[in-house]
C-alpha cells in the first residue's frame, strides 16, 4: 500500500463563501500516481468545512439558510462570552458539516458522482487563508 499527502491553500473572502476545490483535489490525487484507493480531503481549521454537494446557486443559498437556523449567530454560545471571539456559531456549523470527506479513487481520479463537487465552505465571520490536505491511500 502506498500513502501520499499534499496540501494546497484556498483564500476565502467572507463568511458563507463556498469554493469549488474539485479540480485542486483531482490534481492532488493525480499527482500521487495512485490509481485506485481512497482520498481523504481535510481542512485543518475548526471554522471551515469540506463538503460533497452539487455546486448550484440554489443549494448554496439553501445550505447557508439551513445553517442559520441550526446554529444562528448570537444565540448565547458559551464560546462567545467575554474573552471569546464571537464565532461560536462558526465552530458549531463546522462540526455539523464536518471538516473532511473521504472519496474513492479510481483510474487516478476522484470517483465522484455526476452532480458531486468537493467544496470548502468558510464558516468564520471573515475570510481567511485555509489549508486543505489531500491524503491518498492505495
Amino acid at each position: 500500500m502506498t500513502v501520499s499527502a499534499t496540501s494546497f491553500r484556498v483564500i476565502t473572502k467572507e463568511e458563507g463563501d463556498i469554493i469549488d476545490i474539485t479540480d485542486m483535489v483531482a490534481k492532488a490525487v493525480a499527482d500521487t500516481g495512485i490509481e485506485d484507493g481512497l482520498a481523504c480531503v481535510m481542512t485543518k481549521h475548526s471554522t471551515a468545512a469540506i463538503i460533497l454537494m452539487e455546486d448550484e446557486p440554489g443549494l448554496r443559498a439553501d445550505l447557508r439558510e439551513m445553517l442559520g437556523r441550526l446554529a444562528p449567530k448570537g444565540a448565547g454560545y458559551e464560546h462567545d462570552r467575554p474573552g471569546g471571539d464571537g464565532n461560536g456559531h462558526s465552530h458549531l456549523r463546522a462540526t455539523l458539516l464536518g471538516m473532511s470527506v473521504t472519496v474513492p479513487v479510481a483510474g487516478g481520479r476522484p470517483a465522484l458522482g455526476r452532480w458531486q463537487q468537493v467544496l470548502l465552505m468558510e464558516l468564520d465571520h471573515q475570510g481567511r487563508e485555509r489549508q486543505v490536505t489531500v491524503q491518498v491511500l492505495g
